[in-house]
């Protein structure tokens, strides 16, 4: 009597647009038994297209959701890392900034100037509080050339760069234009600014740094 129910139930709930899976939620039935019951009872088209219609908003609840934990998640272990590595202190701040520049710095042997270039404000802006806060090397006396793609908006690109670099635009040399255009590249690199280059023309910080990192080198060999 049970199994007639149950197959009652399920003919009704097929006959209401449900899938086997979504049948299977409501009745404690089998695969096999529901295939055997319900093969006169195929989904219309219409029901096919609701189905899959619901199937389709389900994903994307689900992948909207997921997105939502992994950001909670990650902002937690922003948090965690935020609070153990910050302040810096002066000692942290010039090796860090040290490292950065054996990795992105120019390597000049005449030592008579420094430059860092790259297309990170973020990049950049570490290197000018690196070369402040370690060397007491002021912002206003570092120069800027910005390299350009000739497709680019370059008076708003110069001055996105001095707001967010709090840099006085006569701080810049007249930028050097790129052959080619931005929109042209199959692949876009960096953040779409263009690249800064700092410039500064101080030699003895110049054989400050290069010393440095000449002893780094030689402690990284065992020397």
């Amino acid at each position: 009597m049970a199994k007639i129910l149950e197959k009652e139930e399920a003919i009704r709930l097929r006959k209401l647009g449900k899938s086997y899976k979504e049948i299977r939620s409501i009745l404690p039935v089998s695969k096999g038994s529901l295939s055997l019951w319900l093969r006169g009872y195929p989904l219309s088209p219409e029901q096919l297209r609701e189905l899959r219609d619901w199937n389709a908003e389900r994903i994307e609840h689900y992948r909207e959701t997921r997105a939502r934990q992994r950001e909670a998640k990650l902002a937690i272990i922003y948090e965690s890392q935020k609070e153990e590595i910050l302040p810096l202190s002066q000692r942290e701040l010039f090796i860090a900034g040290l490292f950065l520049y054996w990795g992105e710095g120019g390597k000049s042997d005449l030592f008579d100037q420094v430059t860092f270039s790259n297309t990170d404000p973020s990049m950049i802006n570490f290197f000018l509080k690196w070369i402040e806060g370690s060397f007491g090397f002021p912002r206003e006396k570092i120069k800027i050339r910005m390299h350009f793609y000739k497709d680019m908006d370059i008076e708003k690109e110069t001055e996105y760069w001095a707001d967010i670099l709090k840099i006085s635009k006569s701080q810049f040399y007249k930028p050097y234009i790129k052959e080619g255009n931005l929109a042209s590249l199959s692949y876009k690199r960096g953040f779409g600014h263009g690249t800064c280059n700092v410039i500064v023309g101080n030699a003895m910080l110049g054989k400050k740094i290069m010393m440095s990192l000449k002893v780094v080198s030689n402690f990284s060999m065992g020397q």
